[in-house]
């Protein structure tokens, strides 16, 4: 397949499903050799047996990203040593939203949707970023939310994840 990312890699998270399995199979589409990353080997299975079945070039790298720097670094490594020695573009789409009130929130759920929305994509820019810049380019791409600019009340925990999301990108 060649297109406008032909030899070009990429790592995308929370890739098994929804927005995460669109962007994979878009990039591969465009000619990215693609790693999908998730917690599920089955559903990443079927999203690399599709993209390779159009011609495309995927991998799957199973990772629980807890929010833990090593979670981040042993994806980050897996990822870089299947596509090749280097990630050009990062995706942080993996992402969690409990449903429930602030008030109905335990702090367990709290640092785990911290963990994972917050926490794991900072760590990943951190680990992967510095070999774009010695290698002068690359594109980290962290997925964001009109919820973070509105309140609703079931998703405060969310959206103030998705506000910390942008702040980040930003930064």
């Amino acid at each position: 397949m060649a297109g406008r990312l032909q030899d070009k890699t990429a790592l995308v998270t929370g890739a098994t499903s929804n927005i995460g399995r669109a962007i994979a199979e878009a990039f591969a589409a465009e000619g990215a050799h693609v790693v999908i990353s998730g917690r599920s080997a089955q559903r990443g299975a079927q999203v690399v047996d599709g993209i390779r079945s159009r011609g495309g070039r995927a991998d799957f790298v199973m990772a629980e990203l807890d929010g833990s720097a090593e979670a981040s670094r042993s994806l980050a490594g897996q990822a870089t040593s299947v596509l090749g020695g280097r990630i050009d573009i990062l995706v942080n789409n993996a992402g969690i939203f409990p449903r429930g009130s602030t008030a109905a929130t335990d702090e367990k759920t709290f640092d785990r949707v911290y963990a994972v929305n917050v926490k794991a994509p900072f760590f990943l820019t951190a680990v992967i970023a510095p070999a774009m810049v010695e290698a002068g380019s690359g594109a980290i791409i962290n997925l964001g939310s009109w919820i973070a600019r509105l309140g609703i009340p079931v998703g405060a925990l969310y959206s103030s994840t998705k506000g910390a999301m942008e702040t980040l990108t930003r930064a």
